[in-house]
């Protein structure tokens, strides 16, 4: 049995980046081949991507972790890795994507929109890529940037002409099926949809889609029973019909009282939308009563007594009978008259854009303030220097004095100056804690070394082959633990 879902909170992951490569190129009879290591691929990116043959986000719901593929690392001889594949979800019209906060980040209506919901990390650059005046032959490589991570709010709101609205058992779902090709559930016992129906209609040279919405109750409006829930499937309808059930026999109950408590609930429930669709407040669109099973003994004289009212609010009303079907012809044509009326005021749509909404992020900037963790320390904080530290691998001396540098010509080590920083004191970018030493200099100032060292890092705590061999020695009982013994 299938079943529908309209709203889901997935976990999306972009594919991280690869690797750069550090190779240099060795040919016969070719020395001094310089630096060839190729870039690293991107990481996949996660994009939403409207498709009109979906109709819930079911497929989400059972599976929310999704996860696109990582970039691969760069190569010798100038290749670059592959980048890799985006993964792209289709999701039903009318989608509209929630962070966590419940802030609304994309709105995805009209076949084909598309929305990247997580950024694929950017790879690593090669050492034939960081070559310089005063580094000639890098002896590292950068390595890719991780993937962006999200958590996802997705929300169905049914893109439909007409909503019927009604109390559930007033023969909505009925009413679709014989309006329309659609055949959803009906029976002969009181129950009440648990999915919104969609179905064609056609009117003369008008076409237009008609939605059964979950019967309401009051309540609903603030949440009473899966009120929520089936008010959405409202938002986005041009028209709204009022299926009155004329042959209810619960007490208290007439076609007034249940059309003006369904009022009330329209009235009080606000549409997150209401801007970006233009279409205003719920109470603001407009209305045709449909009183429905004038075939019941006297349901039809009940609902003559209650028409008067209805027009005296400037409401259309038609008597029909869904099982008998009596009255259809003119109820079609007068919903397909007022879509009509509503296109021709709005105009002919234009195909919809993906909107991007950037946070503005000044990438040249940083800030360094007091550690309140370590006595003496202090926090760099800022986008590059974030990413540059994602970027080194920090066994390779040669990569560590090129972090320096970028530091130093960002102008991180005058703004450690200028806070009284004093050498060793522990600074933090990102996840990584080091003790900074002041005065480095750069690059240009002193003199290269071989590949994958630099000169001014004089503490180097790798342990050495020999030293490890001397240690296995110790364990073992072969060798004293002194150092004239290496």
């Amino acid at each position: 049995m299938s079943r529908f879902v309209d709203r889901v909170t997935v976990h999306v992951t972009a594919g991280n980046g690869g690797h750069g490569c550090a190779s240099i190129h060795r040919e016969k009879f070719k020395p001094l081949g310089g630096p060839d290591g190729g870039n690293g691929g991107r990481g996949g990116s996660v994009i939403l991507e409207v498709d009109p043959q979906v109709h819930t986000l079911l497929d989400f719901h059972f599976r929310p972790h999704l996860k696109a593929t990582n970039g691969k690392p760069g190569e010798g001889g100038n290749r670059e890795g592959r980048s890799g594949q985006d993964l792209i979800l289709k999701v039903p019209d009318g989608t509209v994507v929630l962070d966590t906060d419940g802030r609304m980040v994309a709105d995805l209506v009209g076949a084909g929109t598309r929305f990247d919901a997580a950024q694929g990390g950017r790879g690593g650059r090669g050492n034939a890529a960081l070559v310089s005046k005063a580094r000639k032959a890098p002896g590292f490589a950068l390595l890719g940037e991780e993937g962006q991570t999200r958590d996802l709010v997705l929300e169905l709101k049914s893109v439909a002409d007409v909503g019927l609205v009604g109390f559930p058992s007033a023969g909505k779902s009925s009413l679709v099926s014989v309006l329309s090709a659609a055949k959803p559930k009906i029976a002969d016992y009181p129950f009440t949809t648990l999915a919104p129906n969609l179905g064609v209609v056609s009117a003369g040279e008008t076409t237009f889609t008609i939605a059964d919405v979950p019967g309401l109750i009051p309540g609903a409006s603030t949440g009473r029973g899966l009120g929520l829930d089936f008010l959405r499937h409202l938002e986005r309808c041009a028209v709204l019909a009022h299926v009155v059930d004329c042959a209810t026999l619960e007490p208290g109950r007439d076609p007034v009282s249940d059309v003006d408590a369904l009022e009330a609930e329209l009235a009080a429930y606000q549409p997150a939308l209401a801007a970006d669709t233009g279409l205003g407040d719920l109470s603001e669109r407009p209305r045709i009563v449909v009183l429905n099973k004038a075939d019941v003994p006297d349901a039809e004289e009940l609902a003559e007594m209650v028409r008067p009212e209805f027009e005296k609010r400037g409401w259309p009303v038609f008597v029909i009978s869904a099982v008998a079907h009596t009255g259809l012809r003119e109820l079609t044509f007068a919903l397909a008259e007022l879509v009509q009326r509503y296109r021709e005021e709005r105009g002919t749509p234009v195909a919809r854009r993906p909107v991007i909404r950037p946070i503005a992020i000044d990438e040249s900037g940083f800030e360094v303030i007091s550690d309140p963790a370590q006595p003496g320390g202090f926090i760099v904080r800022g986008p590059r220097p974030e990413r540059w530290i994602k970027q080194t691998p920090f066994d390779n001396d040669e990569a560590v004095g090129f972090l320096a540098d970028r530091l130093n010509r960002l102008g991180v080590e005058k703004e450690l100056v200028k806070l009284g920083a004093e050498p060793g004191a522990p600074v933090t970018i990102g996840d990584v804690c080091f003790n900074w030493e002041p005065s480095l200099g750069t690059i240009d100032d002193v003199p290269v070394t071989g590949r994958g060292t630099d000169i001014r890092l004089e503490q180097n705590d790798r342990v050495g082959a020999a030293e490890r061999r001397h240690q296995h020695d110790v364990r073992r009982g072969l060798a004293s633990d002194d150092e004239d013994d290496l």
